[in-house]
């Protein structure tokens, strides 16, 4: 798996499956993020052809730039070797058995939309003014906010406790979901755009900062306080079936 030589939107939606059929077979939670990501791939690919952007070629190189990031960091930490903190972070969780569906999309968002896209969004904007690609930026978010809020939808049917428990919590649902979608993208922009224009040099350094204030961020994810944890973790005795079959219904929104 070379993401260098992925060139293509096609070859993205081709790469993400071949990590959801590896987490598939190996019971994987890492899947999950594969699955809601190449989800998000595909209805990007949509609306490029529907002209919903204003530059479609534009976002398929964004697509690209960004996906390769995240693959870059998965097989890197499948092959034991150094990653991003904030990677790192979401990775590592993959073997602790309490977080839900929700909180294992919600780390892999979280490095990849409060780090990689930012850095994705100054490459693309190289050599043109960088508030080009706002309104676009916005709208690859509005995709990924839709269907995480799809997947809720979902995952409630799935498993009836997590429809009535969010609910009657319902500050718990919208303090990660809003967490992870509206602050990440306003962070992810400011971002982008702090790195215009900057020596290489500098820019190492911006990212290594950057990289180490969004690994900070996870304690949000994972230990949002005493009654949403109690709550979360209500929700993740109640969750039924098996890690494949839990991405097998992530990949099948597609």
């Amino acid at each position: 798996m070379n993401q260098n030589n992925i060139q293509s939107i096609d070859q993205v939606i081709d790469t993400l499956d071949k990590i959801i059929n590896d987490s598939i077979t190996t019971n994987d939670p890492l899947g999950y993020f594969a699955a809601l990501y190449q989800a998000v791939t595909i209805r990007v690919k949509q609306e490029i052809a529907n002209n919903y952007f204003e530059d479609g070629s534009r976002m398929e190189r964004l697509d690209v730039v960004f996906a390769r990031r995240y693959i870059s960091a998965y097989q890197a930490y499948r092959d034991q070797q150094a990653v991003t903190r904030s990677w790192e972070q979401a990775f590592a969780f993959s073997t602790d058995r309490w977080p839900i569906v929700l909180q294992h999309l919600l780390l892999g968002m979280n490095a990849h939309i409060n780090l990689d896209l930012g850095i994705a969004a100054a490459e693309i904007s190289k050599g043109h003014n960088p508030d080009d690609l706002k309104d676009d930026f916005n709208k690859i978010n509005e995709i990924l906010s839709s269907l995480v809020h799809e997947v809720e939808n979902d995952l409630s049917v799935v498993w009836p406790a997590l429809k009535f428990i969010l609910k009657w919590t319902g500050k718990v649902d919208d303090f990660l979901v809003d967490f992870s979608m509206k602050l990440a993208r306003d962070g992810a922009w400011k971002f982008s755009k702090s790195m215009a224009n900057r020596a290489p040099e500098e820019l190492k350094t911006m990212i290594e900062t950057r990289d180490q204030k969004v690994a900070n961020k996870i304690h949000i994810i994972m230990q949002p306080g005493l009654l949403a944890t109690v709550v979360l973790r209500i929700i993740r005795l109640t969750e039924r079936g098996t890690i494949a079959e839990k991405i097998g219904k992530l990949r099948n929104k597609q």
